[in-house]
């Protein structure tokens, strides 16, 4: 088992305005999933893009919008949102402070 606070993990600079950290990946034996937890400063958003996978995500902190080519929808802590494979997607931080939130993805090969 790992235990760990997620600030424990490596950041890496996503775009300027967004850090990502790979909180459990399979470095640390997941043979599965990698979980990563996103921190979006205001006014920031993740890039614009679809995978062929899906991804599960769970708003920690802030305030925001879940944008899809159907539009944006607001988010807040405790919202989660389901991002099916090929979907165009991003995540944008509309309020004054961190949009912080964590996001599942599987390992492809």
């Amino acid at each position: 088992m790992k235990v760990s606070k997620y600030l424990d993990a490596s950041p890496s600079q996503e775009l300027p305005g967004v850090v990502k950290r790979e909180v459990v990946n399979a470095d640390d034996g997941a043979p599965n999933f990698c979980m990563r937890v996103f921190e979006v400063d205001p006014g920031s958003a993740t890039p614009w893009h679809s995978h062929p996978w899906e991804h599960e995500v769970y708003i920690l902190e802030g305030q925001g919008v879940a944008v899809s080519e159907q539009g944006e929808t607001p988010v807040a802590r405790d919202s989660v949102a389901f991002v099916p494979p090929d979907e165009q997607h991003c995540f944008r931080n509309t309020g004054t402070g961190v949009f912080r939130f964590i996001c599942v993805i599987p390992f492809v090969e």
